[in-house]
């Protein structure tokens, strides 16, 4: 009897030995949301990848749901998590988008169990942060992983040490008001937000403003985009019988960042915004900067910002 238990097991143990042969490398990196790339993500059956967004997902949409398998939940919001569930080779594509309209899409390429002694790694956790504002050069674009494996931080076996991306001007500058514990907070008549303005910059003719909102109420309020408004401009009379008027106009807003649009009671948002500055105006002119509330757009907070603000390093 003992030499019938024996046997079986002497057959498995050689099995398992070679299973455990094969070590998988794994690959993390940190790369930045280009709306025109495709980032390729390399999958392998039985492990999961992880997805990671700078701000809440919305919506996810899978190419082949019979290939491959995406999961996010309300519980974690910034994550979406992708794994192959066929042990075929397959190929699909991936689109994710987040509450404020940034997107990213994804080729996931799986090529199967039997490339067990592949040497690619597979991609175990891609963070995104989010697009590079106008303050980099264009020459610092990013291209997607699949192109350049030095996109971004990498860690795990049998992967390369990376250098991370730089932050841009626009990720400094949030991450600086972010950190500010205690913004001196302005009052509105009637409003239910407060707010704060924090470092402001010029970039050549293009501007940087830091700001808080906090949400002094005891209900929610939603935040629409920030805006910039100059005011002040006389409007050219067309009849005698006409008064003279004041008119407003709305500057382009090259880039922003706000870290939520809905805020409950006592929450609190920061942003970065950054707009084209005119090369001069009239002295009865103004800048503004204009926050408003999303059931309350027509009559928005204005804060008076310089036309003049200091001069950012290294903008020469």
């Amino acid at each position: 009897m003992k030499f019938r238990f024996l046997f079986p097991i002497a057959l498995l143990l050689p099995l398992h030995m070679h299973a455990t042969d094969a070590v998988v490398s794994g690959r993390v990196a940190t790369i930045t949301i280009n709306p025109k790339g495709i980032t390729v993500l390399y999958l392998r059956p039985e492990f999961e990848s992880t997805i990671r967004m700078p701000e809440e997902v919305t919506s996810v949409i899978l190419g082949s749901p019979s290939e491959f398998k995406a999961e996010h939940n309300e519980g974690e919001p910034d994550f979406v998590y992708v794994k192959p569930i066929t042990k075929d080779p397959a190929q699909s594509n991936l689109l994710i988008a987040t509450k404020s309209g940034q997107h990213v899409s994804l080729e996931l390429v799986s090529e199967g169990s039997g490339a067990a002694d592949s040497s690619r790694p597979v991609d175990f956790l891609i963070e995104y942060r989010s697009q590079r504002s106008f303050l980099i050069p264009p020459e610092a674009s990013l291209i997607s992983v699949a192109d350049s494996p030095g996109a971004g931080t990498v860690s795990g076996p049998g992967t390369a040490n990376l250098k991370p991306h730089p932050l841009s001007v626009l990720d400094s500058e949030f991450e600086q008001q972010a950190r500010v514990n205690a913004p001196k907070w302005t009052k509105w008549d009637g409003k239910q937000i407060e707010t704060s303005i924090g470092d402001m910059r010029q970039w050549n003719n293009e501007t940087v403003i830091a700001y808080s909102i906090l949400n002094a109420s005891d209900r929610p309020v939603e935040i629409v985009p920030p805006q910039i408004q100059v005011s002040g401009r006389k409007a050219v009379k067309k009849k005698k019988k006409e008064g003279k008027g004041i008119i407003s106009d709305q500057l382009e807003i090259r880039d922003y960042r706000l870290s939520a649009t809905r805020l409950e009671a006592g929450e609190r948002a920061d942003g970065v915004v950054v707009f084209d500055r005119p090369n001069f105006k009239e002295s009865t002119e103004k800048l503004f900067l204009q926050i408003a509330q999303a059931d309350e757009v027509d009559q928005p907070v204005l804060i008076r910002i310089p036309f003049t603000p200091p001069i950012a390093a290294g903008s020469q």
